[in-house]
This record gives structure tokens, C-alpha cells and sequence, in this order.
């Protein structure tokens, strides 16, 4: 029941590169390094379809020094096979006692532990920290810092930090504390912007503090929502930063730089300018790996082929075939992701058309199957199975076909399927490992 990924490695390995090439001749100016920053690849989830593991090893042919996971536990599957850090995005709180678990285990493991970066997104949370780091036994030898990643509250609502918090946390005596012993090691300021340009981009009252400045740095007036968020909070850090170094503080050169994600390349651009001399991360996932949508197809392999007779009864429901024609059984069903989709908002009226011709559609029990075969997509015969699914082709529509010089369905063949990669488990990814 081979549901498959097939992959022109060669073209996709030159379109992630093109990518990396182009977010850093942005980031770093023509300089050389990643003194000014570097592009961040993303392996979390299922991998984008083709695994976190394998993510992880072209993230190391790209030669980037970084890679964002999802999870702690996404952490442990990857660090075989990155060398560089691994950033967890979601947030470490101790109160996730699953979670805590699994950041026992990567701590416990002395390759992995110096590469970690955690995200901090709770006053409460950095204080258990520094709490906890001070509060070890001192083993009479150096430890190595706990990295983390403060994450500024943005127009997304997730996680983050509030500016008023931001300042309460870097007073506690506590965090100060860890941050003097070295047992605790800033790692600069993240932030997860929206794919939507904001409605109310982060800006408060530093924006016209810095203005009032004679230093201070210049946003483009046609800067985008999300370059604007990006570029007040960066203004936020530095001000954070400087009171730090005021108190005595030790910090890092890496303290300094700012994660962002969702930024297209003239937002990279704008932010930089307006930057020049932070380091900036920018996270990529899908435009790095899922950029080239012609690099890479699903294909579902044909497993029977049944001739059927109007008003037969057919699959576990035993719905009948309106017409004469062909049953096919493919490989690929809800256990890969066929048919599944995230909710689409119907921000337009075509959209909300659409939605409604196939909310009728299915509620008169026809839903077309994201396989194609001869320029069509034929219908389910009933909703997808757990590793296969039922499509029926009508008689009219295989003649017309063949005579076109189609060859009709038969075993063995294979049928690009349209899946949301993201939702997607293959069982045999074809071309990445074949290719080195």
C-alpha cells in the first residue's frame, strides 16, 4: 500500500541553496560569516514530509550553524545528525512535565547539551530557571551555560513577553545572578510574526523615545506591519541590553541578535537597513524546503483495478456506483495525510463559493480524491482508508482517455496525489537518500 515521495534531488538541493544564498547576501552585507546573522532552517513536525532526521543532515550540507525544532523531543531526533545548535521554539516551562522529561534526557546527553538553545517565554519561567541554576551543586569543575532565547509577545498572541515584563525580568536578582555566574547565557531576542501583515503591529512609546534621538536607527516610511513589529522590538532589546551592560552584566555577542520569522526577502531587506549592525536569524521552513513545488510529487501506486457495473455496492459502506466504470485501489489514505486540510479561512467571496459548491458536494456523499490520473481527479468511492483509497472512474471518462492515448489504470502504476505537506507521512521518501 506504497504511498511514496518522490524527490529531483539535484533541483530541490539547488533550490534550497538559492534560498540560503539569498537570505544571507541580505542578513550579511557582502560580509563574509555570520557575524551579521544566517538563515535558521526549521525541521519540526513531520519534517515538511520528508523527516526531521533527513531535514537535519541537509541543514548540515547547507552549512548552517543553527536549526529550529519544534519540540524537546523533535531535539533528540535531529541531533544525530546536525552538528550545530538546535533552538527549541516551544517555550520551556517546567510545568510541562512531559516535556520536562525529555529536556532531562538531551541535559544528561554532554554531545548534545552545550547545543541547545531554549525559548523562554514567562517571567515565571526564567525564574525558575535562574532558580534552579543557582540552587545546583557546584561539581567542582565548569558547566557548561543554559542558552536561552527571550521571546517578545507579537501581534500573533502565542507566547511571548510583554515589554513591562521584559524590563521586571531582567531586574530579577535571581536572573542577574545566573547571568554573572555564567551558568546562564542570553542568546538574543526571538519573535514569531504572522503570515498576515498585522493589524496592530507592536509599536509603543520606545519608537518615539529613540526618535527624539540623535542615534536613532531609520525605518523606510514604507516598511511593512511585520518589518515595523520586527524593528520596534529590536529597539526594545537594545535598550534592555544597554541596562544590562550598565548594571555590569556579562553578555555574549550573540545576546545582541534578533530572530525573526515570515519576513519575505524586501522586509529582510527594509529590517536590515534599518538595522545594520544587529545580527538578525531568520527562520525558514516552508520556503526552504516546499519552494519548489515542481522538486517533489506524492504518488499513491494503483493496487487493484475492479470493472463495475451500476448499482453495485462497493467498500465498507457499501455505497453503489452511480454509472459503470472502473474502481481503482490506491495506496495513500488518512494515515499519510490523503484528504486531510487544516480549516481555510474564507477571507473572499470565491472562496466562501467554493467552500459552499463542496460543502453540497459532500453532503450529497461526492468528494473528489486528490489523485490524478489522465488530467482528471476521480471521485472517492467512499472517504479514504487508513493506508489505501477507493476512487471511481466513470466508463465514459476511461474511453474518452484511452483514445486521447491514455493508458488505462493498472496495477503497479503510480498517481501524483495533491497533499498538504505539512500533514504528510510517506512511506518511502525516493531520491534524497539515493543521491548522497
Amino acid at each position: 500500500m506504497t504511498f511514496a515521495l518522490h524527490v529531483d534531488a539535484s533541483r530541490w538541493r539547488a533550490h534550497t541553496a538559492r534560498t540560503r544564498d539569498a537570505i544571507r547576501t541580505v542578513i550579511r552585507k557582502d560580509e563574509p560569516g555570520p557575524r551579521l546573522g544566517d538563515i535558521v532552517p526549521v525541521a519540526k513536525g513531520n519534517g515538511y514530509g520528508f523527516g526531521n532526521e533527513r531535514l537535519a543532515a541537509e541543514s548540515e550540507r547547507l552549512g548552517t550553524d543553527v536549526i529550529a525544532v519544534g519540540t524537546a523531543f523533535e531535539a533528540a531526533a535531529v541531533a544525530p545528525h546536525f552538528s550545530g545548535d538546535i533552538l527549541v521554539l516551544q517555550p520551556w516551562d517546567p510545568r510541562d512535565t512531559l516535556s520536562a522529561t525529555a529536556w532531562s534526557s538531551l541535559e544528561a546527553d554532554t554531545a548534545s547539551a552545550p547545543r541547545l538553545i531554549r525559548t523562554v517565554a514567562g517571567v515565571e519561567t526564567l525564574h525558575a530557571l535562574a532558580a534552579a541554576l543557582a540552587g545546583a551543586p557546584d561539581e567542582g569543575q565548569a558547566r557548561e551555560p543554559v542558552r536561552v532565547l527571550l521571546e517578545g509577545l507579537t501581534s500573533m498572541r502565542r507566547f511571548g513577553l510583554g515589554e513591562p515584563d521584559l524590563d521586571a525580568l531582567l531586574a530579577d536578582e535571581l536572573v542577574r545572578a545566573a547571568l554573572r555566574s555564567g551558568r546562564l547565557r542570553l542568546s538574543g531576542l526571538t519573535l514569531h510574526l504572522p503570515l498576515a501583515q498585522p493589524l496592530a503591529p507592536h509599536i509603543q512609546t520606545l519608537e518615539r523615545e529613540w526618535h527624539s534621538s540623535d542615534t536613532a536607527p531609520v525605518l523606510p516610511g514604507d516598511a511593512s506591519g511585520r518589518v515595523r513589529e520586527a524593528w520596534s522590538w529590536a529597539l526594545t532589546w537594545i535598550r534592555a541590553l544597554a541596562a544590562m551592560e550598565d548594571a555590569g552584566l556579562p553578555l555574549p555577542a550573540e545576546a545582541a541578535s534578533l530572530w525573526v520569522s515570515h519576513l519575505d526577502e524586501s522586509e529582510l531587506a527594509s529590517l536590515r537597513a534599518a538595522l545594520p549592525d544587529i545580527p538578525i536569524r531568520l527562520r525558514v521552513g516552508t520556503r526552504l524546503w516546499l519552494g519548489d513545488h515542481q522538486a517533489f510529487s506524492a504518488r499513491g501506486t494503483v493496487l487493484a483495478v475492479h470493472q463495475i457495473t451500476k448499482g453495485r455496492a462497493v467498500g465498507y459502506r457499501q455505497r453503489r456506483a452511480p454509472r459503470d466504470g472502473l474502481l481503482v485501489v490506491v495506496g495513500g489514505g488518512t494515515s499519510h495525510g490523503v484528504a486531510l486540510s487544516a480549516p481555510a479561512p474564507a477571507t473572499s467571496l470565491r472562496r466562501r463559493m467554493v467552500s459552499a459548491a463542496t460543502g453540497a458536494l459532500e453532503a450529497a456523499g461526492r468528494y473528489r480524491s486528490p489523485f490524478q490520473w489522465a488530467g482528471l481527479r476521480p471521485w472517492f468511492a467512499e472517504p479514504p482508508h487508513a493506508q489505501m483509497s477507493l476512487v471511481w472512474i466513470p466508463a465514459e471518462d476511461v474511453r474518452r482517455a484511452v483514445a486521447g492515448s491514455h493508458q488505462a489504470p493498472g496495477i503497479g502504476d503510480e498517481w501524483e496525489c495533491q497533499i498538504r505537506h505539512t500533514t504528510a507521512s510517506f512511506d518511502r521518501v525516493i531520491g534524497l537518500d539515493e543521491h548522497g
